[in-house]
């Protein structure tokens, strides 16, 4: 069973992580050669206040 873990930062539509976790879905049954019903993906969104980057906080930039 496949477990995919997709960290964003917020701000993607419901429309945007549905067509992700679709093609993510069809990837990993192609490749893998498992079962749709197999694959499970994590969406963890975090907020820019809590992603830094170069020294600089994502909601700073």
């Amino acid at each position: 069973m496949p477990i995919v873990h997709i960290e964003l930062l917020e701000g993607r539509s419901i429309e945007q992580k549905r067509d992700m976790v679709k093609k993510v879905t069809d990837a990993i049954v192609e490749t893998a050669g498992c079962p749709i019903e197999a694959v499970k993906i994590v969406i963890c969104e975090m907020q820019k206040t809590h992603f830094g980057e170069g020294g600089i906080l994502r909601s700073d930039r």
